[in-house]
């Protein structure tokens, strides 16, 4: 996945304000943290995928992604269970 698919991903399903990306880094605006890293990688000079900011970018995909189908996984559970 490049950049500017998980651009598209992003723009068409905003992430929550704040977002905790590791035990040592708290995002506290993540349309901040998005810009900066599109910003960076588009004035990267070298190969995109040796650019941190791509690196950090994908990370926080990831999260995002594993966070959504964790999500809608306790949905479908929640929706599955009897009610008493």
């Amino acid at each position: 996945m490049n950049h500017e698919e998980i651009k598209r991903y992003f723009e068409n399903n905003p992430p929550p304000k704040e977002v905790r990306l590791t035990e040592w880094a708290n995002i506290t605006d993540t349309q901040v943290f998005l810009r900066s890293c599109y910003s960076t990688i588009r004035n990267f000079n070298g190969p995109v995928d040796r650019c941190p900011a791509f690196w950090h970018l994908r990370d926080f995909y990831l999260l995002m992604k594993k966070t959504a189908a964790k999500d809608t996984a306790a949905e479908n559970q929640s929706e599955a269970e009897p009610e008493s």
